[in-house]
């Protein structure tokens, strides 16, 4: 008996052609302290991806990017109003952790 799975789950859907500009637009739209920490991080998220994509013909890194700065994006009001709260965040655990991207 093998202990393999007799399928692999489907991939998650690839991102819209368009949703690096939309992240964009979103991290442009931030309070302007948090945009301009952020912007230049997604810009170079985006271009190492593209380069990996580039040199690998596949666009697995680019769809990753996107998931990866979406999550960051979506739970940011989040993350500000636990922070508003005056809530204790030192035993917190690092975002890239959760999340698996293994930096």
């Amino acid at each position: 008996m093998s202990a393999q799975p007799d399928h692999l789950p489907a991939p998650p859907p690839a991102p819209a052609p368009r949703a690096a500009a939309e992240l964009l637009a979103r991290i442009r739209a931030e309070r302007p302290e948090r945009s301009a920490r952020w912007l230049p991080a997604f810009e170079r998220d985006w271009a190492k991806a593209l380069e990996d994509s580039r040199q690998t013909y596949d666009l697995s890194p680019l769809h990753e990017v996107v998931r990866t700065w979406r999550a960051k994006l979506d739970t940011a009001p989040a993350v500000d109003d636990f922070i508003a709260a005056g809530m204790n965040d030192e035993d917190g655990v690092d975002l890239a952790e959760l999340m698996g991207n293994g930096q």
